[in-house]
């Protein structure tokens, strides 16, 4: 208790007894570390004392926000020590999956695109826990519901193998984060818990190129878009969150993906990867005989590789080469520098 002239003044004008209302004592149950577990929550309402029972828990384990140098390009704010394939995979698996903003600094992403680049750095960090006080409290509840289900995603397939805490003010994470353990200091309960992820409904349509501009921001390579392009959008909720752009691959009934972009928001749910097999699909059921996408996205071809409606055709190393028609043609846009993997949808019939 701080000790002041002023504070015992007070003390005697309202007959205030200090030693008993400035002392709390907390007695709860907390999971050990060696449990089998990954991600836990201590919820409750603005003092409650969930951050003093975290701090004693985790010690320095317990941040809420990291430090990120200011001119520094994100992808350098991680340790040295760390692989470049290594953040990158970890960035794009909890949802932060643009190379634009690995490239820009922490400070000019949007708050979301904090949000995920701290979970990001906090599961790459030494130790076999991280927890983090205020957890989503600095982001819309969008992108708070967004980024919990990419990151629990990426925990269910074992692509992050830190265990994770969860210290928040905010209810609603519990379904969207789907914590293994609850701890609800309004009431000192700690509960198991084991909630399934609710399917987000994701309807496709055709657009016209004007939906393009709220997209090509977001595109890894360029925004521009060709003029042949039939374009589609998936919404969720009735709001735009996927776009894809298909052409002619210069062969009848031959089509290619050449655009899919998911907005900052709805990245790491699985939203790109769903719209590209839902749209190759119905491509397919319209008479196209084949459905390419070539690409250098870690998360388009880990999509592809992992799906069995995608069938791997071929690897250049150094991209595709101007020859052809492309030398004939030098402001159409190319992969030459970039390693580029190309895959072709399978229809229902060949995967059987």
């Amino acid at each position: 208790m701080p000790e002041s002239f002023r504070v015992r003044q007070l003390a005697g004008m309202f007959d205030v007894p200090l030693e008993n209302k400035l002392t709390h004592k907390f007695q709860v149950q907390l999971p050990s570390l060696d449990d089998d577990w990954q991600i836990g929550m201590i919820v409750g309402d603005s003092g409650s004392g969930k951050s003093t029972v975290a701090k004693a828990a985790y010690g320095k384990r317990l941040v809420q926000r990291l430090s990120w140098k200011r001119d520094q390009a994100l992808i350098d704010g991680f340790p040295a020590d760390i692989q470049t394939r290594t953040i990158t995979h970890t960035l794009t698996t909890v949802g932060l999956s643009s190379p634009i903003a690995w490239c820009q600094p922490y400070g000019r992403l949007s708050t979301g695109q904090q949000f995920r680049a701290d979970v990001a750095r906090g599961m790459l960090s030494p130790g076999k826990v991280i927890a983090f006080d205020e957890f989503t409290s600095v982001v819309d509840r969008a992108a708070a519901r967004f980024g919990c289900m990419a990151l629990r995603r990426a925990i269910d397939r074992g692509q992050l193998s830190k265990k994770l805490v969860a210290v928040t003010c905010h209810r609603d994470v519990i379904d969207w984060l789907r914590p293994d353990w609850v701890l609800d200091m309004n009431d000192g309960q700690l509960t198991r818990r084991c909630l399934r992820q609710g399917q987000l409904d994701l309807a496709i349509h055709r657009c016209s190129r004007e939906l393009w501009p709220l997209f090509a921001p977001h595109h890894y390579l360029d925004g521009q878009l060709n003029p042949a392009a039939r374009c589609w959008v998936g919404l969720v909720e009735g709001k735009p969150a996927v776009f894809a752009a298909t052409l002619n691959n210069f062969r009848k009934h031959h089509l290619r993906v050449s655009r899919l972009v998911t907005l900052p928001t709805y990245q790491g749910v699985g939203l790109g990867g769903r719209m590209l097999d839902e749209l190759a699909g119905l491509l397919t059921e319209e008479g196209a005989t084949h459905v390419n996408i070539s690409g250098s996205h870690p998360a388009v071809i880990a999509h592809c590789n992992r799906s069995t409606k995608w069938q791997f055709k071929k690897l250049l190393k150094t991209g595709r080469q101007r020859s052809g028609m492309y030398r004939d043609n030098p402001h159409w846009k190319i992969s030459t520098g970039r390693a580029v993997a190309t895959f072709r949808y399978a229809s229902p019939a060949e995967v059987c």
